[in-house]
């Protein structure tokens, strides 16, 4: 049975501000299986560009390009074509599990969906 949400009155964790979380909000959460938010927007928006700078172990940048290191080269290998026979090169080692495409047929596949 579907119950409508109603817009709810939160406070934040950080700044002790109230904010709204609303119907949609709560939905779109809900259908993530994510828990409320405990931070208004604004402290959110701090706390994930905080992550980000270097030194606070952010992923924006990998950690390599502004301490000057370049990334090794990835690990390729060699696979054949589930959906037309040619070789392909992938970025995983293919087990067999699940079928291989090269780059054409894989954004041929994706398109579809």
């Amino acid at each position: 049975m579907y119950s409508a949400m109603t817009d709810k009155t939160l406070t934040c964790a950080d700044c002790s501000q109230e904010f709204t979380f609303t119907a949609s909000e709560q939905q779109f959460f809900a259908d993530r299986q994510f828990s409320e938010p405990r931070r208004c927007p604004t402290c959110r928006a701090v706390r994930k560009a905080s992550r980000g700078e270097a030194g606070n172990g952010g992923y924006s940048n990998g950690g390599y390009a502004s301490r000057g290191y370049d990334r090794a080269p990835r690990e390729m290998f060699s696979a054949t074509c589930a959906n037309c026979g040619r070789e392909a090169q992938v970025p995983f080692r293919p087990t067999g599990s699940k079928p291989v495409y090269c780059s054409d047929c894989f954004t041929a596949q994706r398109s579809r969906y």
